[in-house]
This record gives C-alpha cells, structure tokens and sequence, in this order.
C-alpha cells in the first residue's frame, strides 16, 4: 500500500496533521509519498489519494517527501492537485480520497476485487453522510441507484453517478481516459473526466457496502462550482438543507443542480462554459442522435430553458412540449422568440396523455421519474392517475432520459 499526498499551500494545520499520520503509517510497513508547495495561494484544492499495488509488497517503509515547487504558478484548480498525487505515486490501482473525508479499512480491498473484475470500470461505493442529515436526498441517489441507471442517470443534475471521492480505478486506465482538467476555479473536473470515461467506453460500478464517511461542510471545494445564467450565477435549485441547498445562507451543498431564480444573490464566476452546457452537450451527443424527434416534459422554466440551450440541430428535433399543468397546455405553444430564424418557432404544449415518446424528463427528480418510466409517486404530481391505468402515460422502457 501506498498513500500519495499532495499539499497544496495549506495554511492551517494540514502538515501537523500529515506528520502525525507519517509516523503511525511507517509503522504499518505503509510507503508515504508526500508532495506540495508553501506559495501564498493554492493552486487547486485540497487533495489526496491512497495508490494501492495489488502486485508488490512494500519493504520500504521511508516516507519520503517531494520537494516543494519553487514556481508554483497562477491558481488553478482541484483538478491540479488530484493530478499532483497521482503522477508522484507509483501503485497500479489509485483510490481516491478527499482530505475532508475518511474511509473505512476493508475499502481498498473490495473495490480492488471489483476493479480487477472490472478493469475498464470507475469503481464507487455506498456512502455514509456527515452529518448524518445533511444533503438526505442526494445521498439517497447516491446509495440506491439500481446497477443499470448508473449509466442511465449520467445525465441528471446530481453529476457522476458514482461520486469522486469513491472512486477506485487502475492506473492504466486513468491514464488512458487522460488527466483531471486543471482549468480555473468552478470548473467540475470530476464531471468532465466522467464524461471522458464514458466516451471511451468505460463502466461504472459501485460496491454496495458503506465504505466512505462523506462530510459536508460548507468550505467545501465542490461549492465552487456553480451552475450559470448568463454572466451570473445563482445558487443550485435542489434539496433545502436537508437535501442540498441552503440559499438564505449562502451556502452551496454538493451535488449538481439546476439554477433556482429565487432570491437575489448573484456569484461571480470564472469558468466560461458551464455545468449545464457540459449536460447539455452530453446529453445531444449521446442520447439526442438515436432520436428523429422528442418531447420535452416540462412547460416550464427548465423545459424552456433546455429548449433555448440546445443546438440548432436538436431544436428542431423537438415536436412538443408536456406538461400536467392545465395553465402552461392552455397557452397552447411555445414561441421561441430570441430565434433568428422567421418564422419563429412556436413549438406545441399537450397534455401529457396526448404527448408520445421519447421523452426528455426535465424536472427535480424530487418528482420521483427515472429513466425507464415512471415511479408510484409520480401520482403526487397528478391525483387523477391514482387507481387510473388508462390516465397513466404510455410506458415505454430505455425511451425517455432525466436531465433534472
């Protein structure tokens, strides 16, 4: 075993802590490999990661240090330290750890046995939240996604199906799918290496056994990345505090999410491209070419939103707005009215027993939709499909995608 860590300008109590742990982990016959530099700023986050050989035996037990960087250069982004640890490591596997989290012993070893069975695969596992009650309803995605919408759900707002901080793959294949983007602040490396992954046709599989303490906090670094209206952004729309944000606070919980107009309070924000124009682009290049036409469900907002976000391409792929929102299907189109084209296009708003599939699913999943279908609490939306079949929209499996 070996634990690489990359301390990247810390200016609290990180080194202390580090030392401290050398000593215990010298002892246990575990190889330490310590990097990082002492410039005034960081230039990512935070980061370590425990590299796991599962063919060698460790007989060096020195900790040996890296020396520190004496022209650390601009600030960067988590993605640079993630990358820092692992080029200063030496294992075959990598498992990764965020420093604000903790794992349980029997971790690496379950997730190896997965990830030798699966050599292509990110491997993730189940999670236990800290405190216990905050961010309940993502963590509940996070734990309970069936093994098959691990693939399916990549498109909802939540981001990697199986969160960063699980992940467990062998070398060669991170070095395949590439680095960790380094881009500046708010970038989500961790959604755009999964993406990377996914494109070159990498697995995901998740260990159904709580092996990480994930803590919230609110100086959490995934609280820098934001989801953006224009030049502003507005903190993610989700789960309150119980589940996900707590706008009156200020506070951004982990998890990806759409922009919630409520309020008032406006962040700057450096990265150019933004989370929901990677998932949008994700979403036209794997889903939207296997479609001649689709309907988006929602009238709404989001509905309108996606709309307007897509390219031109994809626009016209889309035959009808639905909804169950008797004020939106009386309205009777939607005009899209920044278009360039003439005439504009007025795209239709049904009812959602008129409406046919495919469908683009495009509201909280609060809602309870998943991508095969359609979920028992789905009636909390509409009373009148309680005790109805003939109410209930046409189910068609593999045939409608969530982009929460």
């Amino acid at each position: 075993m070996e634990l690489s860590v990359f301390n990247d300008a810390s200016k609290d109590k990180s080194m202390t802590i580090i030392e401290k742990w050398k000593v215990k982990l010298e002892d246990s016959g575990i190889l330490v490999v310590i990097g990082g530099h002492d410039s005034p700023s960081p230039r990512g986050g935070p980061s370590s990661c425990a590299m796991w050989d599962a063919t060698s035996t460790w007989s060096d037990e020195r900790c040996h240090v890296r020396a520190q960087d004496p022209n650390p250069g601009p600030p960067q982004q988590i993605g640079y330290s993630k990358n820092q640890a692992i080029a200063q490591s030496s294992g075959s596997y990598l498992c990764f750890l965020d420093s604000d989290d903790a794992m349980m012993p029997q971790r690496v070893r379950l997730q190896h046995e997965a990830a030798v069975r699966h050599p292509t695969s990110i491997i993730g596992c189940q999670v236990r939240r800290e405190p216990p009650n905050s961010t309940e309803r993502y963590t509940r995605w996070i734990n309970q996604l069936a093994s098959d919408q691990l693939l399916t759900q990549v498109f909802t707002s939540h981001g990697p199906t199986v969160v960063m901080p699980t992940w467990f793959c062998s070398r060669e294949w991170f070095s395949h799918v590439g680095p960790f983007d380094e881009g500046g602040q708010g970038v989500p490396e961790d959604l755009l290496f999964f993406y990377s992954h996914l494109r070159k046709g990498g697995g995901v599989v998740r260990v159904d056994q709580s092996l990480l303490i994930y803590r919230y906090h609110p100086k959490a670094a995934t609280h820098s990345v934001l989801e953006r209206i224009g030049d502003s952004v507005l903190p993610p729309e989700g789960m309150s505090f119980a589940g996900r944000c707590g706008f009156s606070t200020g506070i951004l919980c982990p998890g990806r999410a759409d922009v919630h107009l409520h309020g008032g309070c406006h962040v700057h924000c450096h990265n150019r491209t933004t989370i929901w124009t990677h998932r949008v682009r994700f979403l036209e290049e794997r889903a939207l070419p296997h479609w001649a036409a689709f309907t988006i469900w929602n009238a709404g907002r989001q509905g309108r939103r996606l709309y307007r976000s897509l390219m031109a391409e994809s626009r016209r792929k889309v035959v009808a707005f639905c909804d169950v929102d008797e004020n939106k299907i009386k309205k009777g189109f939607y005009s899209y009215e920044d278009s360039e084209e003439r005439p504009k296009p007025r795209v239709p708003i049904l009812h959602f027993r008129a409406a046919r599939p495919p469908f683009v699913i495009c509201v909280k999943l609060a809602a309870r939709f998943v991508v095969a279908g359609y979920t028992q609490q789905i009636t909390d939306m509409d009373p009148r499909w309680q005790n109805s079949e003939e109410n209930k929209p046409h189910r068609h499996p593999c045939r409608s995608l969530t982009l929460s």
